[in-house]
């Protein structure tokens, strides 16, 4: 099976063109192994759509199927430009969260970046759960995939490895979340850490930077329509949530390289 590992931010997978493997779950367990594999934080699968350019399918490094991946969904756009699978600078991508629309920016005949109409997020009244006997206050968030945001003072020493795990795997979430530690700078910038259901602490998360500042907005801490810069590990992302909470992702796109795994 040949692979081409990319990244947004950091934020790795492995993806191949062609059908899902029946042993799809195990495969990803094993490639995304960072000692024993290729090293990544799932697979993602490209093929042909009957509603769209393309559709993608997202596997998580512990096997999991994931709905939708912003960073991933940048990676696919590149993927079939640099390839030559198509001409189009505007592409419509099948997703499991539904058709997303990436506009690519090409430079020089390769895409560097690209933008992504996420779609509607809906933001949830604040919350406060229980965990081992201590409230945590967070703003649910679905931007096609779930999410808890948590405001903090310091998104460095947020405790994401510890804590993380434990809302992901909470009574009030029974299908998991994604849980963000998120630290507002200004108006227009955000420090965010994320741990990312079915991957850990990832490098960056696409749809969990537009879930903050969809929850920011929410709040009144950052502006409705206005590009906010979102600072994840793997870098920045620029997101804009208009004032029915419809968002736009831009950020990079990267190629690390092509290889080959005996199946």
């Amino acid at each position: 099976m040949h692979f081409t590992k990319m990244h947004g931010l950091g934020n790795d997978y492995l993806y191949v063109y062609g059908a899902v493997p029946n042993n799809v779950a195990e495969l990803s367990r094993h490639l995304s192994n960072r000692h024993f594999g290729a090293g990544s934080d799932g697979m993602i699968f490209i093929g042909p759509s009957t509603v769209a350019d393309f559709q993608m399918r997202i596997f998580n490094a512990d096997g999991s199927e994931a709905l939708m991946c912003g960073n991933g969904i940048r990676c696919v756009g590149k993927y079939v430009y640099d390839k030559g699978l198509t001409t189009k600078e505007t592409l419509r991508i099948e997703t499991l969260s539904g058709i997303k629309d990436v506009g690519l920016g090409v430079v020089h005949g390769r895409v560097e970046q690209a933008t992504v109409g996420m779609g509607r997020a809906v933001v949830g009244d604040v919350l406060t759960l229980d965990v081992d006997g201590m409230p945590v206050r967070g703003i649910p968030v679905s931007v096609g995939n779930p999410h808890f945001v948590l405001f903090v003072d310091n998104a460095e020493t947020a405790p994401a490895d510890s804590l993380g795990p434990k809302l992901e795997r909470h009574p009030a979430f029974p299908g998991g979340v994604n849980v963000e530690f998120a630290q507002v700078i200004s108006r227009d910038e955000i420090r965010m850490r994320v741990w990312e259901r079915g991957s850990g602490i990832t490098m960056a998360c696409g749809t969990g930077a537009c879930a903050t500042t969809a929850a920011a907005v929410r709040e009144g801490l950052c502006p409705q329509g206005m590009p906010v810069t979102v600072h994840l590990d793997g870098g920045d992302l620029h997101i804009r949530v208009r004032g029915d909470y419809d968002i736009t992702m831009t950020g990079p796109a990267t190629t690390v390289y092509e290889g080959e795994v005996e199946l």
